[in-house]
């Protein structure tokens, strides 16, 4: 097994310098919001933060590759740095402050690239998240003060909280019926949204979420903390991993009947 002890340093540095650029610009009366092509706002913290990680990568890692949401892919190789450099800008622009920082390594293997350490730093929360592969997911201050995350036991859907970001995505795609009838069978369900509900499900708050439209960067590093954690994270389709466009993450325990419901099976 890789050691990636060194990557995953770096990716904490990398998240160090992206939480101090977002966060000195949060709540900023005269932020730069512009609107993408896909009817999405881009602040000018996005970019700002997403530059400071690139300059930095190339620097420590010039022959990795690099992708991110507001600049696309960069290099090739079998390492790839996928990159959200805030996670929840409609929130960061309003702000709310449920949003994150979300970097990944990506390493080519069996089935294309899987994320291999992951961190998601959401520092208005005062909160961070990160894993490696085989070496177990954590959250804390630091990687010298961490709890590990384990995720939770619940193995009911009547005693399970899920979580969700909105219902208009499941309503676009014709799941919407699904998507309700699972709410139902659940104990909870709450619309936290974005990076947040993944991060539960690895530390035990939360059994089960599941979004209906996503971006490989939206997925990578969550994908890798839910699972070092204990549990799955799958396409809607139950593939393995953050390629699926979609996705599904819980404890493990509740999974295959969560599909259930949000495919019509």
């Amino acid at each position: 097994m890789p050691d990636y002890h060194d990557d995953l340093r770096l990716a904490h540095v990398l998240a160090d310098a992206a939480d101090a650029a977002t966060m000195g610009r949060f709540k900023a009366l005269d932020l730069q919001v512009e609107t993408k092509p896909d009817m999405t706002p881009v602040s000018e913290a996005d970019k700002a933060a997403e530059e400071l990680i690139r300059g930095q990568l190339q620097r420590a890692r010039p022959r990795d590759a690099i992708l991110g949401e507001e600049y696309g892919i960069e290099g090739t190789g079998p390492r790839r740095w996928v990159i959200d450099p805030i996670d929840g800008t409609k929130n960061y622009v309003r702000g709310v402050p449920v949003w994150a920082t979300l970097i990944s390594l990506m390493e080519a293997g069996e089935g294309g690239y899987q994320p291999v350490v992951g961190v998601v730093s959401a520092p208005a929360l005062g909160r961070r998240w990160w894993a490696a592969k085989g070496a177990g997911a954590y959250t804390g201050r630091s990687l010298t003060s961490a709890t590990r995350l384990q995720v939770s036991k619940v193995a009911r859907l009547q005693d399970a909280s899920f979580a969700y970001s909105s219902l208009s995505g499941w309503e676009e795609q014709g799941r919407l019926d699904g998507f309700l009838d699972l709410t139902r069978a659940c104990w909870r369900t709450r619309g936290y949204g974005d990076f947040w509900p993944y991060m539960m499900v690895a530390e035990g708050s939360v059994d089960l979420c599941a979004e209906p439209e996503l971006s490989l960067w939206d997925m990578a590093a969550n994908a890798i903390v839910v699972t070092e954690a204990g549990g799955r994270f799958t396409g809607l389709d139950g593939t393995p991993g953050p390629h699926s466009g979609n996705a599904a993450a819980s404890n493990g325990l509740l999974h295959d009947e969560m599909l259930a419901y949000l495919t019509g099976h």
